[in-house]
Order: structure tokens, then C-alpha cells, then sequence
């Protein structure tokens, strides 16, 4: 890592590419965390990550792994694959809400259900940030997307979808957690959430889940110090902050 001036260290991991995502908005620093750990674990050799269509898709251009695209939905395919061909590699897939839990969902659930030897990292910002700002499985209720200009209503279009808790119903998966990116305490859980994932795939020990709620201020139409206040407090309260499973133990239900 290179320390500049400031004190702050660039990740090895980490190109030197200009972000080109909005202001406050938590795959930055998503991005960041996850070329620490890759730094730290000393596995960004043999690491191959999935991203699919989505804000998500350009991951490949920050992070110093190597990196496969996979069509809308099929991530967990694609990283399934990759992982039963080379058994010796780090798979991981980064992926948005629409590609994990609306064209995704059923890749996302069987992947679980079979314990793939992968880690899957969620960015849920309840909402669809590269197409517009529709309504996504996460959005919540009451919440104005462009589809649910009125905000999203529980009897016609149905409530969020918790992944966690959908996922920590499943036999196989090894960890589950859901960590938020709205403070400095959420970026340290969540780099200690990534780093626990990674490692239980070094170690071989199954399927990991880590969900990062983080902000989308475009589509949230708040500022960025808002839309961390709003990852904290409304986001928090639909999703809760926790370990859902260590272990291949189901620690809440």
C-alpha cells in the first residue's frame, strides 16, 4: 500500500481509476474494503470475482482481481461454475439488489441451497440505480421510487424482500450477515463481515452471505449526509443489523 500525505493508504489491490459513481454513494467504498481484505488475506492473485449488470458491473475497473461479467440474474451461476472448475480459486460475486433478489432471485436461492464454495456480497440501496430509480425487492414500504411515485404499498405491490432471513432458513449456508455502511463503526463491521467471508472460503468452510446496506442518494433525492442517516435509521429498522449464521449455525431466525 502507498501511504500519501494525508495518512491514507491505497489498498494493493485498489487501481488508481476515478470512481465514476455519484457522491455517497457506498460502492466506493464497498470497493475499497473489499481490496483490503483481498490486501490482508494475501489472495488477490488467486481471487476471480463475478459482477453482473447493474452499478455493480464495473467493478473489474478497481479492483486488481480478475473479474467475469455474468448476463442479469446469473451471477451465482457463473460464479457456481467458476468454482467447481477451479476449486482452487477465491470466487466471489458483487451484486445489487435487481441482479440478487428480482432476476436473480431463484440463482440466488439454489446457489445458497446447494452450500456453493463461494462468497456472495450483496449492496442492497433499495432501489435501481443505473436504470432510473424503479422500485426494487428491496425498496421499502412507503418509499418513492419511479414506480412507486406514491411510495412503494404493501397490498398491491408487497413488502421488501430480506435476504438474510430468506437465506438463514436454508441448511447449507456456512455464514450470514448484514452489516450497513452509513457510519465509520458500519465500515469497520463491514470490512470485518468481508474479511470473515473470505476467510471462510480460504478455510473451505461453505457458502457466505454479506449484506452491506449502503446509500443511493440520487434516488433517495437526499443529500449524502442524509442518505446515511436514512441507511442507519429507515433502512435499519426494515433490515436489522446482525450475524444471522456463523459457523453453518443459525444464530437468529
Amino acid at each position: 500500500m502507498k501511504t500519501t500525505k494525508s495518512g491514507y493508504r491505497r489498498p494493493a489491490s485498489l487501481t488508481k481509476a476515478p470512481m465514476h459513481y455519484c457522491a455517497g454513494c457506498g460502492h466506493s467504498t464497498a470497493h475499497k474494503l473489499l481490496a483490503e481484505v483481498l490486501d490482508e488475506l494475501e489472495i488477490s492473485e488467486r481471487t476471480i470475482g463475478v459482477a453482473p449488470v447493474g452499478c455493480a458491473v464495473l467493478a473489474y475497473f478497481y479492483l486488481k482481481c480478475d473479474i467475469a461479467e455474468a448476463a442479469h440474474g446469473r451471477t451465482p451461476a457463473v460464479a457456481t461454475g467458476i468454482k467447481r472448475a477451479l476449486p482452487d480459486r477465491i470466487v466471489f460475486s458483487y451484486q445489487g439488489d435487481g441482479d440478487l433478489a428480482a432476476i436473480g432471485l431463484a440463482e440466488t436461492i439454489h446457489a445458497a441451497n446447494r452450500g456453493e464454495q463461494i462468497t456472495v456480497v450483496f449492496i442492497n440501496n433499495t432501489v435501481y440505480g443505473m436504470t432510473g430509480g424503479q422500485m426494487a425487492p428491496t425498496t421499502l414500504v412507503g418509499q418513492v421510487t419511479a414506480t412507486s411515485p406514491s411510495g412503494r404499498e404493501s397490498a398491491t405491490m408487497g413488502g421488501p424482500l430480506r435476504m438474510c432471513e430468506l437465506l438463514n432458513t436454508l441448511d447449507q449456508p456456512y455464514y450470514i450477515e448484514r452489516v450497513a455502511l452509513d457510519s465509520h463503526a458500519g465500515v469497520l463491521a463491514t470490512k470485518k463481515a468481508l474479511r470473515t467471508a473470505f476467510q471462510a472460503q480460504v478455510e473451505g468452510r461453505g457458502y457466505s452471505f454479506v449484506e452491506i446496506l449502503s446509500a443511493c442518494p440520487t434516488y433517495f433525492h437526499r443529500s449524502p449526509l442524509e442518505s446515511l442517516k436514512f441507511v442507519g435509521g429507515e433502512m435499519a429498522k426494515q433490515f436489522p443489523v446482525r450475524i444471522f449464521r456463523k459457523e453453518g449455525v443459525a444464530l437468529h431466525a
